[in-house]
């Protein structure tokens, strides 16, 4: 059995696309269960309203639809076929014009004509796909259809249309008696009540009249064709990460459905469960795609399968102290709403009986609001009961899955992950089933909420949106990297990195669901958004990601105040920057109180040493009781260099412009030769150790001599060949002393602190570096004759940007533990 909606017959290339998907179904017996083509309905009722009114209006828009029909049976049927059907449209059409003016004439239009104005749709769209079947199909296999009203007989209730189903099944048996093979064609959403008069199972009832016929011709299975690919996780039009869920148990369906999965009308499913008869959610534009299954027995991976909402809601809450240990409170308060006609969607009662809270659609509230004080009228002037109070623009989120049973966390993850998005819990509901967790939230909130439950249950923890500042030297390798890596990182190790903003100075570009690595330079330079760093973070800590990081690739200090407070609002921070954690002192303690509060993490490994691991080292050492009496070393990659090539034999301003010309220098070489870079890494170092350092605290020497510090960079090459001497002379001294010259930074556990040139003892093994090596000497308690060195390449943006790589994969290991 298939049912085709509205959207999958909106006009002759959709029942071309249905034609197919029919053809490629099994020989044998099949039915097609079909809506009126999309829009029609609507249109139809339209029709009544304006006959009501007396309003002719409705004489030219029923011309409309003939034209309608019109154009899509001339691009569907042979001529014959097509005047066949275009001849019982007109009849149809006089019938309908006949009844609108009796409405007009009226100003009245009852139900019972409003169910025959709107049930001529299914009517001729399934005459439309019957024919057309026949043309392509052949008489034998395709050509027939059925009208519903001869068939199912229903009543209507409290409770919805209520299927009489001897009568009907007689009436199947007997229409189809001679059914053996092809193709019938059924119209959805009409039957007649029980005394043979025309009537219709509610809008979207197409759904419930293919469950009804599944059941009736004991179905294999009942495959729904619509517009989306199966049951989602979430509506995707508010969660953007929603996933097709594969399968469904009935029991989940109904839940989903009743929370408001839109792909389900709720009484679907009732025929089928009874003849245990699977059903398939499919798109008609994307047959190729399995959608999802519902059925009896299924298993799935998710313990929650859909998170959904409804909005539209209002709370209302009965309090009071004479309402404890009192029976029948509750019958009292129930039997009002239900002589108010007051549908009560979810229930949450404290335990003390001191309360109880009850959530009703918006429009319903002041009604229910009255009926209760009304029924409780002598215990709220008694004082026995205190109020009676209604808050308005409420939404329930609900979660549901049938493995929720008896699984414990699941509650624990659904509440924080409401609490870490900032969301206020109004009501709280769960079933004694455990296939469903309900909380009411304000609908201002529901969105948000909606995102922040979907991520902690369908992303993974290792989920990260990234948003990178700094596309320079350092940050653009980063990007290359995590491209080359990310799809093997996602295998492996399940973890999804996502790139979801880039930004420079001048612009940035931002990705819904990534930025493509492949081509980020040309989207960049392309973007017209200025870079607008408050709009960058706000998207990069989206609702629906679980984690949110920024990564900082500048060295600007402006960049850098903005640290604290994105930590406090959770986002974690990694970075190469060096100005925050060597600056102001009370800054740096902020960071690490603002990181507590958000339960954020901010990692700078880059800051000394690039990739080299000399931050985590002296942590470690720290954390694991070691005294640190003394830090030595060299961290600057250029300085390292420079007084690893000079020699003497060739003039160290020569040297300088060489290593500048190399990339070996920042664009201006002051930068590194003024010792300030060298002086921010000890400072990050003491600041690790517990100490409480700040430039100025102590000497740091300034290789640029002073008259050349305030000129251009070209002139400052040229004149530095007159203070060549004086490199030399020392140079010189150290050879004769048996030693090298090195630029070292040294730091003691009393706080003693200096950065400048030194005359290094040739067995030391700050002698011993290659080029541009970085290194450190830790002497501890532990490592004291035999110091602890850490040593390797500590500058250049391969390195440093493997670094950050490195601080990235520790975060999501972080991450990873605490989820």
């Amino acid at each position: 059995m298939h049912k085709f909606g509205g959207s999958s017959l909106y006009d002759a290339d959709c029942f071309r696309r249905v034609g197919e998907i029919i053809k490629a179904q099994p020989e044998g017996r099949s039915g097609v269960i079909v809506s009126a083509m999309g829009g029609i309905t609507d249109r139809l009722l339209r029709l009544a309203a304006l006959a009501e009114r007396d309003d002719k209006g409705f004489v030219s828009e029923l011309d409309d639809i003939g034209e309608r029909i019109a154009t899509t049976a001339h691009s569907l049927l042979p001529a014959e076929t097509k005047a066949r059907i275009l001849d019982q449209w007109s009849r149809d059409a006089t019938d309908l014009n006949e009844l609108l003016s009796s409405i007009a004439r009226a100003r009245s239009a009852p139900q019972r004509s409003r169910d025959l104005v709107s049930g001529y749709g299914e009517l001729w769209s399934a005459q439309l796909l019957a024919a057309y079947l026949a043309h392509t199909l052949g008489d034998k296999r395709g050509g027939r259809w059925l009208d519903a009203r001869d068939v199912l007989v229903v009543r209507h209730g409290e409770l919805g249309p209520t299927v009489d189903w001897s009568q009907t099944q007689r009436r199947f048996d007997k229409g189809l008696a001679d059914f053996e093979a092809g193709v019938v064609v059924i119209t959805g959403f009409i039957a007649v009540d029980e005394e043979g008069n025309h009537t219709t199972l509610g809008r979207n009832g197409s759904d419930f009249s293919a469950a009804i016929f599944a059941a009736l011709a004991d179905a294999d299975e009942l495959t729904i064709w619509t517009d989306v690919d199966g049951v989602l996780s979430g509506d995707p039009r508010r969660v953007p990460e929603a996933q097709i869920i594969r399968t469904l148990s009935y029991n989940e369906a109904l839940e989903l459905a009743y929370f408001g999965a839109r792909v389900l009308h709720p009484q679907t499913l009732g025929p089928v469960i009874a003849k245990n008869i699977p059903v398939l959610i499919r798109n008609t534009f994307s047959p190729d795609r399995p959608g999802s299954r519902i059925g009896r027995d299924i298993a799935g991976t998710h313990s929650v399968k859909g998170i959904t909402a409804i909005d539209g809601m209002a709370l209302v809450n009965l309090e009071g102290t004479g309402m404890i240990g009192v029976p029948g409170t509750a019958d009292r308060l129930f039997a009002a709403l239900k002589r108010a006609s007051v549908s009560v969607t979810l229930i949450s009662q404290a335990s003390s009986e001191h309360s109880i809270c009850i959530a009703v659609p918006a429009e319903l509230a002041m009604r229910a609001a009255q009926v209760i004080r009304d029924a409780f009228a002598d215990e709220l002037a008694d004082g026995q009961i205190q109020n009676v109070e209604v808050t308005d623009q409420q939404s329930i989120i609900a979660i549901v899955g049938d493995k929720m049973a008896g699984a414990p966390g699941l509650a624990a993850r659904f509440f924080a992950s409401l609490a870490r998005a900032g969301i206020n819990v109004r009501a709280i509901a769960q079933g004694s089933s455990e296939r469903n967790i309900s909380a009411v939230v304000a609908s201002a909130e529901s969105t948000r909420a909606l995102r922040a439950v979907h991520s902690g249950f369908y992303l993974s923890a290792k989920t990260l949106s990234i948003g990178l500042i700094g596309p320079g030297l350092v940050g653009s390798e980063l990007l290359e990297q995590i491209r080359r890596r990310a799809a093997n990182l996602h295998d492996e190790q399940q973890l999804d990195l996502r790139v979801r903003g880039i930004a420079r100075s001048s612009r940035m570009t931002l990705g819904e669901r990534r930025i493509d690595l492949e081509g980020w330079r040309d989207g960049l330079a392309a973007s017209e958004m200025a870079c607008n760093l408050d709009r960058f973070v706000e998207h990069v800590d989206a609702d629906h990601m679980p984690h949110s990081v920024i990564i900082d690739c500048t060295s600007d200090s402006g960049v850098a105040a903005r640290y604290a407070e994105w930590l406090e609002r959770g986002i974690h921070v990694i970075t190469p920057n060096k100005k925050a954690f060597s600056g102001d002192q009370a800054y740096c303690e902020n960071l690490r109180s603002a990181a507590e509060r958000g339960s954020a993490h901010y990692l700078y490994e880059t800051t000394v040493g690039a990739a080299l691991p000399i931050v985590s080292t002296l942590r470690g050492l720290v954390d694991t009781g070691d005294r640190i009496r003394s830090i030595r070393g060299i961290l600057s990659g250029t300085l390292a260099y420079l007084f690893n090539v000079y020699d003497g034999t060739e003039p160290f301003s020569s040297i300088v412009r060489q290593a500048k010309e190399s990339g070996y220098t920042e664009p201006d070489p002051r930068d590194d030769l003024s010792g300030t870079d060298v002086a921010r890494k000890l400072i990050i170092l003491a600041r690790e150790m517990g100490q409480s350092l700040e430039l100025g605290d102590f000497p740091v020497q300034n290789l640029v001599p002073e008259s050349l510090r305030d000129v251009s960079t070209e002139q400052f090459l040229d004149e530095l060949a007159n203070y060549d001497d004086e490199i030399a002379t020392l140079y010189r001294e150290a050879v004769a002393e048996n030693k090298v010259l090195r630029y070292v930074a040294s730091l003691t556990s009393s706080g003693e602190a200096a950065v400048g040139l030194q005359k290094v003892s040739t067995d030391s093994a700050l002698a011993h570096i290659r080029l541009t090596d970085n290194i450190v000497q830790f002497v501890t308690d532990r490592y004291d004759d035999n110091p602890l060195c850490v040593q390797g390449p500590g500058a250049g943006p391969a390195v440093t940007a493997s670094g950050v790589f490195g601080d990235l994969l520790r975060l999501s290991a972080y991450l990873q533990g605490a989820g």
